[in-house]
């Protein structure tokens, strides 16, 4: 088998023409804003930032540019055009949860650049690869396992997942075409659907979970912890992640049953990568450390990127990854540019009033409903909406503080409705084969038809919302959110 990857592969450069259109759609979005009426409750400052972060959402959609650039542009809009000071536009740097994202993002550099990634995986395949469904099952656990640790869906199921699935189906004679069922179909949407649901579990599991987290503290003023996220979304992804694979398997059955070869394959790989390096090893104990550090932090009141830069220094010092790995870490800092932008702009616009104006046009329409069942109609619109992003940075940025607010004004609990809306930021990407980084890898494969994909993701979305709404709220009832 073909070693996989660290990374997804880049996306194929715009041509000029490409460049101008979508620069144009960003433009455009931007002046719809600024001619569209003005309520007398925004000031003239909030509603000029309201159209520099709609053309920014649009532009992370569309992307003219790469995020980050599209960030600093933003900024330096808003700061230039005075509608917020240099202090204010720079200020949301110094914000502990961005630096937490930079040390997940190295942790997820430590884990790909030492081969554990990969080696786990196929520890996975060797155990439970005897059939076809097992299969599933052992890259549902690889990709759960990695998880905490790598915050970037496409990194984890693009670059680890992804390889090892095309090549166990190639090795089986599936290929994309008249043989892409025989195996390769359902490694390829099996592994995309749980890729979704895993970055629902932790906080550190998709760089944008922190992203909620800030609104979350900021439009809801409840603190979400990385062990609360993990506790309350425990059961309901312990069902997901057990029937997942089956139901997949259901939906569009393989023509192959059975995989022997598979766990020998498996078995040669982890013969070829030698027994486990004392670099992993080292990277395994602090790894746990960290873990056990964000379990702890309601008794050692430690702030969880404290404990996270923690073993950011214990792998540099310990020799697992050099300071030029640090330093090279580009997705890191990336996010770290984008983050910071999104979070200074939400800021403002709450400040000025401009999404309590938003919400408040819209609670007229869930008058007379109870907070819960208005809870449960706002996460369908949340969810469903997704169709129109292929982004969910894009997705969290754009919807998650007014739907947030409109909960939260209805009556939801903060924590309750916080809660629920991020884990449909990651699950409603089932959707589409563009609704996150690793849909198009896994969809450009090749493997599944598009009709079959949208049917398939469409039935599973409609399985996580009756399990997270379903089971999730009794769950979360009885961890006493409501």
């Amino acid at each position: 088998m073909a070693t996989p990857p660290t990374s997804a592969p880049p996306a194929p450069e715009l041509t000029g023409t490409q460049r101008l259109v979508r620069w144009a759609i960003v433009l455009l979005a931007g002046a719809v804003v600024l001619l569209w009426p003005r309520p007398a409750a925004v000031a003239p400052a909030g509603w000029r930032l309201l159209a520099i972060f709609v053309a920014t959402v649009v532009g992370l959609i569309a992307q003219p540019v790469p995020m980050g650039a599209m960030a600093v542009l933003a900024i330096t809009v808003a700061a230039i055009t005075k509608t917020v000071t240099a202090q204010v536009a720079l200020s949301a740097f110094a914000h502990p949860v961005i630096w937490l994202i930079v040390a997940a993002f190295l942790f997820a550099r430590a884990v790909s650049s030492t081969g554990l990634g990969r080696r786990i995986a196929f520890l996975f395949v060797c155990r439970f690869g005897s059939s076809t469904l097992r299969l599933g099952y052992a890259l549902a656990g690889a990709d759960f396992v990695v998880s905490p640790f790598i915050p970037s869906d496409t990194a984890r199921a693009g670059g680890i997942i992804f390889p090892i699935a095309r090549s166990l189906a190639e090795s089986y004679g599936s290929h994309p075409g008249e043989t892409a069922r025989r195996l390769g179909a359902y490694l390829m949407q099996c592994a995309y659907h749980v890729g979704c649901t895993t970055a629902a579990i932790f906080l550190t599991s998709m760089a944008a979970n922190p992203l909620a987290a800030e609104f979350a503290r900021k439009f809801a003023q409840v603190e979400i912890t990385w062990l609360a996220w993990a506790r309350a979304s425990s059961l309901p992804a312990a069902i997901s992640l057990l029937v997942l694979p089956w139901l997949i398997y259901r939906l569009d059955r393989p023509e192959l049953t059975r995989t022997p070869e598979a766990a020998q394959l498996a078995r040669r790989e982890l013969k070829a990568m030698g027994p486990m390096t004392a670099r992993e090893q080292r990277l395994v104990l602090v790894l746990l450390a960290v873990i056990a550090g964000w379990v702890a932090q309601p008794w050692h009141g430690l702030h969880p990127a404290v404990i996270a830069y923690g073993g950011v220094s214990l792998i540099v010092l310990f020799g697992v990854i050099c300071w030029e790995d640090v330093l090279a870490e580009r997705r890191a800092w990336d996010a770290f540019i984008w983050f910071g932008g999104l979070v200074m702009m939400a800021d403002g616009l709450n400040a000025t009033g401009v999404i309590r104006s938003f919400t408040d046009s819209l609670s007229a329409g869930l008058q007379g409903l109870s907070w819960l069942a208005a809870l449960v109609l706002l996460v369908l619109a949340y969810t469903y909406v997704h169709y129109g992003f292929a982004s969910m940075t894009a997705h969290i940025t754009a919807l998650y503080p007014p739907f947030l607010l409109l909960a939260v004004t209805g009556g939801a609990p903060g924590l309750l409705a916080a809660l629920a809306l991020a884990y449909f930021s990651n699950l409603n990407a089932s959707l589409t084969h563009y609704g996150t980084g690793p849909a198009p890898i896994f969809f450009g494969s090749g493997y599944v038809p598009l009709v079959t994909w949208w049917r398939v993701g469409f039935l599973v979305v409609v399985f996580q919302l009756l399990v997270w709404l379903g089971v999730g709220l009794l769950w979360w009832r009885f961890l006493g959110l409501w």
